[in-house]
């Protein structure tokens, strides 16, 4: 059994970490978070510590260090995007690895910067990259890489999930904290992206703004068109009050559908790390460079061939 301890435990994605801890056989010994809305922690792990300030949080595991059988193994961090990098280095300057939610940090310097700590400490971190582990992904992967190597696919990705007045008032509509939409709620697709067709070879953006972004991508085995929203309004005239996700993978004229099968994705991934086999730095590196890129890049107004459908509307 291994000892946990959770940053960030008031987050909407901190009970799939803790549901996973505790359906695995572990022990998540103490919890931190500035907000104190974590009732949660009742109905999972309702032994374990809790503070709200981070001062306390990590004198008790240091403390707790003391003993083989309390001392913590992992850290596992849910908290906001902006204050990764400083939590990741603070759980491995622990003597912990650590589990980090995406994105992982907003750039490729900070993962250098990561490297040498993991050099420093010995120990590893790991990102929750769920959707490599996804059937219907693992199946798509195994399909293009059985194509002809000079096949390029035609992939149109569109995720629409729409947010309230709340979102932008939060640290996740702020762009120095969440580092934009397209970070925010698409990264782990263009981890997805390179995961199944290969590297990056460009990289274009059409539009940037803070409820929307598109763009195109081109990879080794596919030509891509994408956009990404939290504008109720961009969902499609036969959903709008009816469901305010839309989520839809077009593969060369085919449907991806991976709608079901994320229930259990978080639990995957933390068997597949415990078991020495989870996605690391070097892994995700290329999606980081990815959304490093779409903040960054001038707008083009481009070719309406590699525009996604949804740009003419903006």
């Amino acid at each position: 059994m291994k000892n946990f301890a959770l940053i960030g435990a008031a987050g909407y994605i901190a009970p799939r970490h803790m549901r996973a801890i505790k359906d695995l056989g572990h022990n998540l010994a103490i919890a931190y978070d500035i907000n104190d809305s974590v009732g949660i922690l009742d109905s999972i792990s309702p032994q374990s510590e809790f503070f709200t300030e981070f001062e306390r949080f990590l004198e008790y595991s240091y403390e707790l260090k003391r003993s083989s059988s309390t001392k913590l193994d992992y850290v596992s961090i849910c908290s906001p995007n902006y204050l990764h990098y400083s939590h990741i280095a603070a759980g491995l300057r622990l003597g912990c690895n650590v589990i980090c939610e995406k994105p992982l940090v907003p750039s490729p310097e900070l993962i250098d910067k990561l490297l040498l700590v993991e050099e420093e400490t010995g120990k590893r971190v790991y990102n929750i990259l769920q959707l490599r582990h996804h059937d219907a992904i693992l199946k798509l992967k195994d399909k293009v890489a059985a194509a002809p190597t000079s096949k390029k696919f035609d992939v149109e990705l569109t995720y629409i999930t729409s947010r309230g007045k709340w979102y932008l008032e939060s640290w996740k509509g702020d762009n120095r904290k969440s580092f934009g939409v397209a970070t925010n709620i698409g990264v782990h697709f263009y981890d997805m992206l390179h995961f199944i067709f290969g590297k990056l070879q460009r990289n274009v953006v059409h539009f940037r703004g803070e409820k929307k972004a598109a763009g195109y991508l081109e990879y080794e085995r596919a030509h891509v068109r994408w956009f990404l929203s939290i504008d109720a309004n961009d969902l499609p005239s036969q959903g709008l009050g009816k469901k305010s996700t839309y989520r839809n993978i077009n593969v060369s004229g085919e449907q991806l559908e991976f709608s079901e099968g994320f229930t259990d994705l978080h639990t995957t991934s933390y068997q597949e790390i415990l078991d020495g086999r989870g996605y690391g730095l070097s892994e995700a590196r290329h999606c980081i460079e990815t959304v490093n890129t779409i903040r960054s890049a001038s707008i083009v107004k481009g070719d309406r061939a590699e525009a996604h459908p949804f740009v003419e509307r903006i």
